[in-house]
């Protein structure tokens, strides 16, 4: 949350003979020029009475949801009586009065995100003398700008680090803002990271800024000899990102760069409920039959399976199964060259699935390509779309962790999901209503093979304190997929529903343990 104090000490006249603005300081409280008295910073008192001209006035701005903010005013003369007008700096302006009693405060939404320079007017309603000062806000919320799919970082090439494997428990700063044309005021980025060249099992941490420290969530798990990908939403913070190694081994760290978010309109952000857009088993979306080696394919997006023209790009679950051989998956957009960059690895006979974001092609298409030298089968989920007409911003979120099944929560105690059952999880925002999560599901502890589906809950919490809930739907698609014993993680974006409860569907007959980490919210007007 960005805040903003300003402490103004400002003379006030007839409202016949002109304004005198007073001096802003970006600071705490401070003892003005002009107080006789020689009162410590802070202090109300005043040394004259009600037709005193001076008096200081406090403003404080801060960010409350994606598009909303709160503005208070404080006038440290508690004897007078005014009035207040706001302008917004998008064209609105408000009026309230206040006694000067307490402080005043209003809100205000505005219809994009952004930075605003918010103007305030105090007018004492007694003498008709009035001061003006403004003080500069920032919504909290962000919208996405597609990138085409580039690779930042890789450790075996030397590209965006220095040409080695990243120690055990150590970690690599990844300047992102400024590289590859993202902007200097990036807030957060959409980055496909892929660990390989493992000897040992551990996990990878994603996390704002370049400063090493130990992580308390993860992104990534991996065992030896293993390739794992995974989509990563991550604040930005001093221009970096950093990829934490939990494990004791050193490994290789790829990172590639499929979009970014920012302070300014450019894509919102809808949810959809979970549709399968292609089967290549069934021939759903595409002609029946797997994928050659090499071989591509394209798909409709815009104006098709709730994505609507004029898209930018689409949030998909993107999975390969049935492989013949090892090799990786990569998506992009349609009418482009491929791009040296990947979306899931797999080996041969695995089932593997990723969350990928992929910019929409000028001809409202996306294209999937088989980086394997032979035939594999592709399934993809649609879970929503970015585009100008969609409200919802997103709000990055300091990662962590909001359940794990090993331990007791509030909502649920401490014991693994069972086959075919599911555990509700609260995702309770700041605002009233989430359009979608942002979070980073992981199985551990898997009794068998199975898959994990995350849906909306229909229920508001209190109808399970009551009783009165309504049985969940079983949701049909897939957000990750496991064998007996593995550990896998992937990013899931789900609509949160109107009581912003998830529900993780353990899909398999063998019981599983689930841990999820609270990556962002996108939040609507």
């Amino acid at each position: 949350m960005r805040h903003h104090r300003f402490i103004v000490s400002a003379a006030l006249v007839a409202a016949s003979a002109g304004l005198v603005p007073g001096t802003a300081h970006a600071a705490d409280p401070v003892t003005p020029a002009a107080r006789a008295d020689d009162a410590p910073a802070g202090d109300t008192r005043t040394t004259a009475g009600r037709d005193d001209a001076h008096f200081e006035i406090s403003l404080f701005a801060a960010p409350i949801t994606a598009h909303e903010v709160q503005v208070i005013v404080q006038t440290l003369d508690r004897l007078r009586t005014y009035e207040i007008v706001y302008d917004w700096g998008d064209g609105s302006t408000s009026k309230v009065p206040s006694t000067g009693l307490d402080a005043t405060w209003e809100y205000h939404t505005y219809a994009e995100v952004g930075a605003y320079t918010v103007t305030v007017t105090v007018k004492d309603t007694a003498t008709g003398a009035q001061a003006v000062q403004s003080v500069k806000t920032v919504t909290d919320g962000t919208e996405y700008t597609p990138h085409a799919p580039t690779r930042l970082l890789d450790t075996r090439s030397g590209l965006g680090a220095a040409k080695a494997k990243v120690g055990g428990r150590r970690s690599v700063a990844l300047k992102v803002a400024g590289t590859a044309a993202i902007p200097a005021d990036v807030v957060a980025v959409a980055l496909n990271v892929t660990v390989t060249n493992t000897v040992d099992a551990g996990h990878i941490a994603v996390q704002p800024g370049k400063t090493p420290r130990e992580a308390l969530t993860s992104n990534l798990n991996y065992v030896a000899g293993q390739s794992v990908p995974n989509l990563v939403i991550v604040p930005v913070r001093d221009g970096h990102v950093q990829m934490f190694n939990g494990g004791w081994q050193p490994v290789d760290l790829i990172a590639d760069v499929t979009g970014y978010f920012k302070a300014s309109a450019a894509s919102g952000y809808t949810a959809l409920p979970p549709v399968r857009a292609v089967d290549t088993r069934e021939g759903l979306g595409t002609p029946k039959g797997q994928v050659p080696g090499y071989g591509t394919f394209d798909v409709a997006m815009a104006g098709h399976r709730g994505v609507p023209k004029g898209a930018t790009a689409v949030a998909l679950n993107l999975t390969a199964t049935n492989p013949q051989e090892s090799g990786h998956l990569t998506a992009y957009p349609g009418g482009h060259a491929v791009p040296a960059t990947s979306n899931v690895n797999f080996s041969a006979g695995q089932t593997v699935a990723n969350a990928v974001i992929v910019p929409i092609g000028p001809d409202g298409k996306i294209t999937v390509r088989n980086g394997s030298w032979k035939p594999a089968d592709v399934v993809i989920d649609v879970a929503g779309y970015y585009s100008p007409d969609s409200q919802a911003a997103f709000k990055p979120q300091e990662p962590h962790r909001i359940f794990d099944s090993r331990t007791d929560s509030w909502f649920r105690p401490r014991g693994p999901l069972k086959g075919r059952d599911f555990a509700k999880v609260p995702v309770f925002g700041r605002s009233d209503s989430l359009e979608a999560v942002v979070l980073n599901s992981t199985v551990t502890n898997t009794a068998g093979s199975g898959f994990l589906s995350v849906a909306a809950d229909p229920n508001e919490w209190e109808d399970y304190e009551t009783g009165s809930a309504l049985a969940p739907e079983r949701p049909v698609s897939s957000a990750l997929n496991w064998t007996r014993g593995a550990t896998v993680p992937n990013l899931v974006q789900a609509a949160a529903g109107k009581g912003q409860i998830l529900d993780f569907w353990n899909q398999g007959w063998e019981s599983a343990d689930l841990v999820v980490d609270l990556l962002g919210y996108y939040d609507p007007k």
